[in-house]
């Protein structure tokens, strides 16, 4: 199997020249290329884990194009095969189109639309595959939330979590609100092999009168409603991880208190003088700047210093925009099953404005957009038009006239490019530009 590190390429092509040349235009945009001569020396590449793009000539020498086509599809329907013609048969490509073909280019063809086509294939592919890897952990491990994402930015905290996670040592974690911290902090409880659970306080939430006994804990009669022995957070926790979120919310004389325990490893719970060793791990998180807030003596200087022994700063989804196609799909489909709707498709148009959204809720907000696409609330406006630049508009108004079009004359494609009033050429680069099935009405 080809390195999945890579964009990656099945180059089916028999004439020799154009092979070599094809493969190397591929190379040079960075891709991996697999050549071969024949739809059967290609077969063997068929496999539903394959991790990128089938391009391949139409005519072949024994099984052609669409036979390929037809095996591709039989092996995986998400994977995408774009097919190459050099003899102008706009009945072939309908044909195509219709058998389920992501695209398909005419030769001779310029560099640029082949591997523009390439490049969004490959990325539809690389959700599809993210999705189902998703899916299977989610179904190994339903309490694990999924760190979504192949940025450099959410890259560097999987490197972190990876030396960090196995090491025990208390961690600090810096974001924004809705960045996932509490995401962060499950994955690297999960990486430390450590037994105990996994034991989230958000500090901001607790009352300051019921504070210490929820943190420490209890003994029956330490104050008038104490009727019986509690066992706190900390406590709780023994041998697994304890998250305290918002931690820039804790009363500063609670601060104190916490220090000793994370400098001793021992608490003594509320109306007792009995030390209790704990062994918990102790992960805290903040949305805001703690040395900033020592300096303003809000923060113990002290405490941090203690809890940040190592930092992780969580990127901001404006700082990962590459990861956005990734994570709404994967919302997309959990609100999809959540609801029990079917899940929403979205245009290339649609999704250069979003991505070109500023998102200060960050993925928080994104998941919430999700939900909405799913239950419909964003149909009475193109999603992101308000965002969107002038061009981003036209297309998406272009792409709905098209879908009306198709949808009035059910689905005939002639027919629709008469009641636009342009050739029919011209609408099948439309349907290409904007991936929209030829041939069919789109749901």
């Amino acid at each position: 199997m080809l390195n999945e590190s890579v964009h990656q390429a099945l180059l089916v092509e028999d004439e020799q020249a154009v092979r070599i040349a094809t493969a190397q235009t591929l190379e040079l945009a960075g891709f991996s290329v697999q050549a071969c001569a024949s739809a059967e020396e290609a077969r063997a590449w068929l496999t539903p884990e394959f991790p990128g793009v089938v391009v391949s000539d139409v005519r072949l020498p024994g099984r052609s194009g669409l036979d390929l086509l037809q095996e591709a599809r039989a092996c995986d329907p998400e994977l995408p095969v774009i097919l190459l013609t050099g003899h102008g048969d706009v009945g072939m490509a309908v044909q195509a189109m219709r058998a389920g073909a992501y695209d398909f280019i005419e030769k001779p063809f310029a560099a640029e639309g082949l591997t523009d086509a390439v490049r969004r294939a490959q990325d539809m592919r690389r959700l599809v595959l993210e999705n189902r890897r998703l899916k299977a952990a989610w179904s190994s491990d339903p309490d694990m939330p999924p760190l979504i994402g192949h940025s450099a930015a959410i890259e560097r905290v999987r490197a972190l979590i990876r030396a960090v996670g196995p090491s025990g040592a208390d961690v600090l974690i810096n974001g924004q609100t809705g960045t996932g911290k509490e995401v962060v902090a499950r994955h690297l409880h999960a990486a430390s092999g450590r037994r105990g659970p996994f034991v989230a306080i958000n500090c901001g939430a607790l009352p300051e009168s019921v504070f210490e006994s929820e943190i420490f804990g209890h003994e029956a009669g330490a104050f008038t409603s104490a009727q019986k022995r509690r066992i706190g957070k900390l406590e709780h926790a023994n041998g697994g991880t304890v998250f305290l979120d918002e931690i820039e919310s804790m009363p500063l004389a609670l601060q104190v208190k916490l220090l000793r325990v994370l400098q001793e490893r021992r608490l003594e719970r509320l109306g007792s003088n009995q030390p209790i060793p704990i062994d918990c791990r102790v992960i805290a998180a903040s949305k805001a700047d703690l040395l900033a807030l020592s300096a303003q003596g809000s923060f113990r200087e002290d405490l941090y210093y203690r809890i940040g022994v190592v930092g992780i700063d969580l990127p901001r989804l404006a700082d990962r925009r590459e990861d956005i196609p990734l994570l709404l799909g994967h919302f997309i489909q959990a609100a999809a099953l959540r609801y029990q709707r079917p899940p929403v498709e979205w245009s290339p148009a649609q999704m250069a404005a979003w991505q070109a959204r500023d998102w200060p809720g960050n993925v928080r907000e994104l998941r919430n957009f999700a939900d909405r696409l799913v239950l419909g609330v964003e149909q009475a406006r193109p999603a992101g038009a308000e965002e969107a630049s002038l061009p981003q508009r036209v297309d998406a108004y272009e792409r709905m006239l098209i879908v009306e079009a198709l949808a009035a004359q059910r689905g005939n494609v002639a027919a629709s490019a008469d009641a636009l009033g342009i050739p029919r050429k011209t609408l099948y680069d439309k349907l290409r530009k904007y991936q929209l099935a030829s041939g069919r009405s789109p749901e």
